[in-house]
């Protein structure tokens, strides 16, 4: 995958926020290429809770300790690359257009030049690739790149809010998932999560704006 190289800032950030930008940054890991033998190993140990979010995190720690990294390794590929094409693409331009390499990659690539950040030069998958954008997103939620005017919210809206929650009901029933199924319940209240919480924020600053 391409990574995000930026300006780095040390802003003040809440434990939220960095657990955020953690929940972004696993995904990216996870979605990015077919996980480790060792990364397998450290979710197996992963302990949930009774929140959504808690039980589908456990869900995917009992996969992981009761699947081999080798089909785990060979349900990526038949769900994201294949012979050909995966069962899934993850990307923004095929979701909101049915083709890739279109105007929302276009889109995306003017916002991550305000942000400074670039694709690595011998890395050839679009940037907007679902690992990538969440990559991206991990990286605002600590304020790791200069966003100047472009904040994670408006990032949010304009490049994951349209389609991702999609991706993710797509991934449940994708017909090779099986450890990423629990995967694709833990992007999906994630992603719901997010939007609730930005959501609930413009409304406290339209009210603030009208108060003020």
């Amino acid at each position: 995958m391409p990574e995000a190289n930026s300006i780095a800032k040390e802003p003040f950030r809440s434990e939220d926020d960095i657990l955020r930008s953690q929940q972004y940054g696993f995904l990216a890991r996870m979605l990015g290429a077919a996980p480790s033998a060792d990364l397998i190993a450290k979710v197996s140990e992963m302990e949930g809770d009774e929140t959504p979010l808690g039980q589908a995190y456990g869900h995917l720690a009992r996969k992981a300790a009761n699947t081999s990294p080798a089909a785990i390794e060979r349900e990526y590929f038949d769900l994201f690359i294949g012979v050909g094409r995966g069962e899934l693409l993850p990307y923004a331009s095929f979701y909101l257009t049915g083709f890739l390499n279109e105007r929302p990659l276009a889109d995306l690539r003017g916002d991550l030049a305000v942000l400074g950040v670039v694709r690595v030069e011998d890395r050839h998958e679009p940037e907007d690739h679902i690992a990538f954008l969440f990559d991206v997103m991990s990286g605002l939620a600590v304020g790791r790149f200069d966003d100047g005017d472009l904040n994670e919210h408006l990032f949010y809206q304009r490049h994951l809010a349209p389609w991702a929650a999609q991706f993710f009901d797509d991934l449940a029933i994708a017909p090779s998932a099986d450890f990423y199924r629990p995967l694709a319940e833990i992007g999906r209240v994630f992603m719901d999560i997010e939007a609730r919480a930005f959501a609930l924020g413009s409304a406290g600053e339209r009210r603030a704006g009208r108060t003020g």
